[in-house]
């Protein structure tokens, strides 16, 4: 059966839904924004800082589940400007290196909370 998952060290859901969700040896981790989980808002105003927020959530759902990038087998990243899509890959690339998951990156109209960037990720045990 599935396992919600939870940890401190990302932010707190803000909304109807779990950090992630283990069911057959796959996480389903949810959709990270730039939420500092030591202030429980967004702080960084920038595409790059809010990227790397994001990137450090992320490693800390990993991290909670005694995983890392390499576990990632899937990503979707969300960005609100295209034109954008330099700087977040710059910086995505720091974290997922040369064996990168499958991704899809999209632009959006809108993200929660004004967020300029969001990336979910499926990852496998």
């Amino acid at each position: 059966m599935k396992k919600i998952l939870y940890t401190e060290n990302a932010p707190a859901p803000i909304g109807p839904y779990s950090q992630g969700v283990e069911i057959n040896g796959l996480i389903f981790f949810s959709g990270q924004i730039a939420i500092d989980p030591a202030v429980g808002k967004i702080v960084a105003t920038d595409v790059e800082g809010q990227t790397e927020q994001v990137l450090k959530n992320v490693k800390a759902l990993l991290t909670s589940q005694g995983l890392d990038a390499k576990n990632v087998v899937k990503t979707t990243v969300f960005i609100k400007n295209i034109a954008d899509f330099g700087k977040v890959n710059a910086l995505y690339a720091t974290v997922f290196g040369e064996e990168s998951p499958a991704r899809s990156c999209v632009e959006v109209s809108n993200l929660p909370a004004g967020a300029l960037v969001e990336i979910e990720i499926i990852a496998a045990r």
